[in-house]
């Protein structure tokens, strides 16, 4: 809990030390809320609703009769889990919704501005016709996309059952310092600590393949500034899926490219095919069209946060960090990445995906 209460909104971050959780909490902090984080003990799924809900009604004390926020970062799955973890993950998720609206009964919820989460690439993996935006009909691939569509509709009833405003945010490619590299993701991560270690890493999918690649404190900034201004589009008990990106797309052999040229060393890839690439689309270019006022801010340039990315895992890896993590037990010495313009260059968010 915070040692010193601020005057913005009561707000609860949940699974707030993840990648995104942490810079939620970090963004939240300068922009003046009164935020607290929720660690959720996966490992005792009965324990996780009772631990969410009273997180949540200390909030609400705290909010009186003003409005709080609850910001969903949490999340156990990743892209190649089973789908036996992942129902177990949305039943967990779905116990904590019942709990909520259980103690706040019918309605009770019109105070609330609940972020949610998802992720664009698996909802949209098996879609047609990209740029997908928020009109196109998702359609999964595997376990993990369809796990967050369920999950979706679970915290829709925040709204339509309790009066919340929700705002569901489906993310692209999350990247940044300090991404769990004990969990196979984060390309950039991945890419970035083999150029720095030596240690090859292994890619499954073509190297022409379109991401879109959204750095995490561009994604706190959106999620922190949905919430604050979302009264503005949405009533209480409604829901506004948004897709949250940089809305470019590169191919990882740019972003291959662009690692080699920071490190000043080739890259080591291994390209194979694997089961795991039976759910991941060539082309993943995402264009938002829901609330374009949102996207209306600078960007953070691929060379940038990769340069960032780098940094941050240099730095860990001359404490070890990494290699408890899962890199090289000896590495070799480590290159310092190349420099690049301190000045932020920034580029429009709300423009067309390239092809």
């Amino acid at each position: 809990m915070n040692a010193q209460r601020v005057e913005g909104p009561p707000a609860l971050v949940v699974g707030g030390g993840g990648l995104l959780g942490r810079a939620v909490l970090a963004r939240a902090a300068r922009t003046g809320w009164d935020v607290d984080r929720c660690a959720v003990p996966w490992h005792d799924p009965a324990e996780v609703a009772p631990v969410v809900a009273d997180a949540v009604d200390a909030v609400r004390a705290r909010a009186g009769s003003g409005p709080w926020y609850l910001v969903w970062c949490a999340g156990a799955g990743v892209t190649s889990s089973q789908g036996d973890a992942l129902g177990r993950e949305v039943a967990t998720i779905e116990s904590v919704v019942d709990a909520l609206l259980d103690r706040a009964g019918p309605g009770g919820l019109t105070q609330a501005r609940v972020f949610l989460a998802s992720s664009a690439g698996g909802v949209y993996a098996g879609s047609s016709g990209p740029p997908f935006t928020e009109r196109t009909v998702p359609v999964p691939l595997a376990a993990y996309g369809r796990a967050k569509l369920a999950t979706e509709q679970v915290v829709a009833r925040l709204a339509t059952q309790g009066g919340a405003r929700v705002l569901t945010g489906r993310l692209s490619n999350l990247y940044g310092p300090g991404q769990n590299l004990a969990k196979p993701q984060g390309l950039v991560s991945q890419l970035c600590r083999s150029q720095l270690t030596g240690r090859p890493v292994g890619v499954y999918v073509s190297l022409d393949t379109l991401r879109d690649y959204l750095f995490v404190d561009d994604a706190a900034a959106l999620v922190v500034d949905g919430l604050d201004r979302l009264p503005e589009v949405v009533a209480p008990g409604q829901v506004l899926t948004k897709i949250l990106a940089s809305q470019r797309a590169d191919s990882i052999a740019s972003l291959v490219g662009e690692v080699r040229r920071l490190s000043r060393r080739h890259a080591r890839i291994l390209v194979a095919p694997s089961p795991a690439s039976s759910g991941q689309v060539r082309d993943l270019r995402l264009r938002s069209v829901v609330w374009p006022e949102l996207d209306r801010r600078p960007v953070t340039p691929l060379v940038v946060g990769v340069h960032a990315t780098m940094r941050d895992l240099a730095a860990g890896l001359g404490a070890g960090a990494v290699a408890r993590a899962g890199g090289a037990q000896a590495p070799p010495p480590v290159p310092q990445p190349r420099a690049v313009p301190t000045a932020p260059v920034v580029v429009p968010a709300a423009v067309p995906a390239t092809r």
